[in-house]
C-alpha cells in the first residue's frame, strides 16, 4: 500500500470548506485556538518521529505519564486536601468571635476562601488552554513543558511558605498550581505522534494520568493523619518541589523542543521528496545526474520504508470505511462544518451545549467544593459525612481511570442524540440523589459522579469536533471551555446563598442547579434529535454535501474553472486532513 493510500488509513478527510487553500494539507498541526489558518510567523518546525530512536520515543511517552500523573490535574484534589487545610487552620482568622467560642469546625467566611480559592484554580484551568495553545505552536513543547514546572515550583514555593507571608499565599499557591497543569499536559499530546499506531493508547495513558492526578492530595491526606498532623503543609509541598524539578529535567534532557509530526505530515515529508530537480538541467554531465537522481531516489526511498514501519500495515481502505461509518452513526456529523466559527457561535448548536456546559461545570465544582459541608447537613453528623467525603477522595480519580475505555466505545457506536441523553439522564438522577439524606443514596450519587464526570468532558469535545468540525475546533471548544469556566465564578454566590438564605441547607441549590439543567439538557437532545433524525437534518446535509464533493471532484472543471482537483487527487483544496492526535484531542479534556 502506497503512503498516498495510507492517509486515508491513518486520517481523517474532512470537507469543511469550499474555499480551503489547496495547501491546507500541508499545514502543520495546530494547537492555537485563537489562530487562524494562515502560516503564522515564527512557528516551531515539526520532526519525524522515525527521526527519533525508538527509545528515547518510549522514554518521552513514559516520562510525560509519569509527570502528568503527578501534577496534571492535581488542584482537582481540592475534596481531599480541604480537611487539612481546615485542619491547620487556614483562613481561620476570617471566623468571627461567635463562631470561634463556638469551636465549629469550619466558619462562614473561612469555607468561602477556601472554595474560592478551588473556583479560581477551576476556572483558571479552562480559561489557560487559550495561551498555551498559542505557546506551544510558537515555541514548541519544551518552552510550556519547561513553563509549567516554573509555575508549579512558584505554586508550591507559595503554600509552602503561605503562613510566613505578609499576604495571602493560598489562592495564589492553589492558582499557580492549576495554571502548570494544563501548560504540561496539553504539551503531552504531541507524543501520541511518537507512535502512530498506538497513539489512540498514548492519549489514553495521558488522559488516565491527569484523571489519577487528584489522588495525589488524597495520598498527602492519609500520610497527614497517620502522622497525627506531624507532616504539614510546609513540609509536603518542599517535598512535592522534587516534581517540578523532574519535569524540568526531562524537557532538558529528553523531550523533543518542537511537536512531532502527524500522520499527514510523516506523508507529505515522503512526497516531497522529489528524485528529478529543475536543477539537473543545469548539469551536463549525464553520469553525475544519473548519480544524483539514484542518490536522491535511495534517500526518498528509505525514508518512505521507515515512515511506512512507523504507520503499521492496517488496511487502509477498512479503516477509512470504519471511520465513516462512525461518522453516520452519529447523527450530527458535519452539521455546521465549512461555516466560520462567528457563524457557528450563532446557532442554537453552539448556545445549547454552551448553557449545558455551563450548567454541568458548575455543579460538579460546586459538589467537589462542598461535598463535606452538604453531606453534613444532610445528615447531621459530622463523621458520616468525613466517611462519606473518604470514600469520594478515593473513587474521584478511579472512576475517571475506569471510564476512559468505555467512554471511546460509547461515543464510537451510538448517536450523538443517544450521548446527550445519557447525559441528561445520568445528570438528573445524580442531582436527585444527591438531595436525598439517605447513606445507600450518598454513596450511588458519588458512584454516579466519579463515572460521570469524565464522559461529560469528553461528550462535550465530541460533539464539538463532530458538530462545528476541526478547522474551527480549538476556537469554538476553546470559547465554550471559557465562557464555562469563567462563569464557574458564580459558585461564590451559591454559596454565600447556601449559607446565609437557606442556613446550610444545600437542597434549594442544588434543585436549582438540577432543574436548570434539565431544562437545558431536554432542550439541546431535542434539537439535536430533530436535527439528525427530521427533514433537512445534519445526517441529509452530509449526504447532499458528500455528493456536491463527488461531483465536483468527478467533474473538476464544473464550477466553471478547471482549477479543479481530478478524480484521485490527494490535495484538492476541498478536503482537510486530520491526524489521530487531533481527533483525540477532540475528544478530551
Amino acid at each position: 500500500m502506497s503512503l498516498s493510500q495510507r492517509v486515508t488509513a491513518m486520517e481523517e478527510h474532512e470537507p469543511w470548506s469550499r474555499e480551503s487553500s489547496p495547501a491546507s494539507r500541508h499545514r502543520k498541526m495546530s494547537f492555537n485556538p485563537v489562530g487562524t489558518w494562515t502560516e503564522q510567523t515564527g512557528e516551531e518546525p515539526t520532526i519525524g518521529a522515525f527521526e527519533v530512536p525508538r527509545w528515547k520515543r518510549l522514554l518521552q511517552v513514559f516520562f510525560a505519564v509519569i509527570y502528568c500523573l503527578f501534577a496534571a490535574g492535581v488542584v482537582f484534589g481540592y475534596a481531599a486536601i480541604k480537611p487539612v487545610l481546615l485542619d491547620q487552620g487556614v483562613y481561620r482568622e476570617y471566623c468571627s468571635k461567635e463562631e470561634l467560642d463556638q469551636n465549629v469546625i469550619v466558619c462562614y467566611e473561612q469555607e468561602l476562601r477556601l472554595n474560592l480559592m478551588f473556583t479560581i484554580a477551576a476556572v483558571s484551568t479552562n480559561v489557560v488552554a487559550l495561551p498555551v495553545g498559542t505557546i506551544l505552536d510558537r515555541f514548541g513543547p519544551r518552552v510550556c513543558g519547561i513553563t509549567g514546572a516554573i509555575s508549579i515550583t512558584i505554586g508550591a514555593l507559595l503554600f509552602a511558605f503561605a503562613d510566613e507571608l505578609p499576604v495571602d499565599g493560598y489562592i495564589p499557591g492553589y492558582l499557580m498550581l492549576a495554571l502548570g497543569g494544563p501548560f504540561i499536559f496539553i504539551s503531552s499530546f504531541q507524543l501520541s505522534n511518537t507512535f502512530p499506531q498506538y497513539s489512540g493508547l498514548i492519549l489514553a495513558l495521558l488522559t488516565g494520568a491527569f484523571d489519577t492526578s487528584s489522588a495525589i492530595f488524597l495520598m498527602y491526606r492519609l500520610i497527614y493523619q497517620g502522622t497525627d498532623g506531624n507532616f504539614s503543609i510546609k513540609k509536603f509541598f518542599l517535598i512535592y518541589l522534587v516534581v517540578p524539578a523532574f519535569i524540568l529535567a526531562v524537557q532538558v534532557l529528553f523531550m523533543p523542543s518542537v511537536s512531532y509530526k502527524t500522520v499527514g505530515e510523516l506523508v507529505t515529508t515522503a512526497e516531497e521528496e522529489q528524485v528529478i530537480h529543475d536543477s539537473d538541467d543545469e548539469i551536463e554531465d549525464a553520469a553525475t545526474v544519473r548519480n544524483l537522481q539514484a542518490a536522491r531516489r535511495a534517500h526518498r526511498d528509505s525514508i518512505v520504508s521507515e515512515i511506512t514501519s512507523l504507520l503499521g500495515t492496517k488496511d487502509g481502505q477498512k479503516q477509512a470505511q470504519e471511520e465513516e461509518k462512525k461518522k453516520q452513526t452519529s447523527g450530527v456529523w458535519g452539521a455546521l462544518h465549512g461555516r466560520t466559527a462567528r457563524e457557528q457561535i450563532r446557532t442554537p448548536w453552539f448556545i445549547l451545549i454552551t448553557l449545558f456546559t455551563v450548567l454541568q461545570m458548575t455543579r460538579i465544582n460546586y459538589f467537589v467544593a462542598t461535598i463535606r459541608t452538604q453531606y453534613t447537613y444532610l445528615f447531621h453528623d459530622y463523621n458520616k459525612a468525613v466517611e462519606i467525603n473518604n470514600f469520594f477522595d478515593a473513587a474521584l480519580p478511579v472512576g475517571g481511570v475506569l471510564s476512559v475505555p468505555f467512554i471511546g466505545l460509547l461515543l464510537d457506536n451510538t448517536s450523538t442524540t443517544f450521548t446527550l441523553s445519557l447525559l441528561v439522564t445520568v445528570a438528573t438522577t445524580i442531582g436527585v440523589l444527591g438531595v436525598i439524606p439517605e447513606t445507600w443514596a450518598a454513596y450511588a450519587n458519588i458512584i454516579l459522579f466519579v463515572l460521570y464526570r469524565p464522559l461529560y468532558y469528553t461528550a462535550v469535545s465530541d460533539y464539538s469536533a463532530k458538530v462545528f468540525g476541526f478547522a474551527t475546533f480549538g476556537k469554538v471548544y476553546g470559547l465554550i471551555i471559557c465562557l464555562a469556566g469563567l462563569l464557574n465564578f458564580s459558585q461564590s454566590a451559591l454559596d454565600a446563598a447556601t449559607h446565609k438564605s437557606f442556613h446550610n441547607d444545600p437542597v434549594p441549590v442544588n434543585v436549582l442547579l438540577l432543574v436548570l439543567a434539565l431544562l437545558v439538557g431536554l432542550l439541546l437532545v431535542a434539537f439535536v434529535w430533530r436535527k439528525s433524525c427530521g427533514a433537512g437534518g445534519s445526517k441529509r446535509e452530509w449526504i447532499e454535501e458528500e455528493a456536491e464533493e463527488a461531483r465536483e471532484t468527478l467533474m473538476p472543471g464544473a464550477n466553471g474553472n478547471g482549477n479543479g482537483s481530478g478524480y484521485g487527487s490527494m490535495n484538492g483544496g476541498a478536503s482537510e486532513t486530520v491526524s489521530p492526535v487531533e481527533e483525540g484531542r477532540g475528544r478530551r479534556l
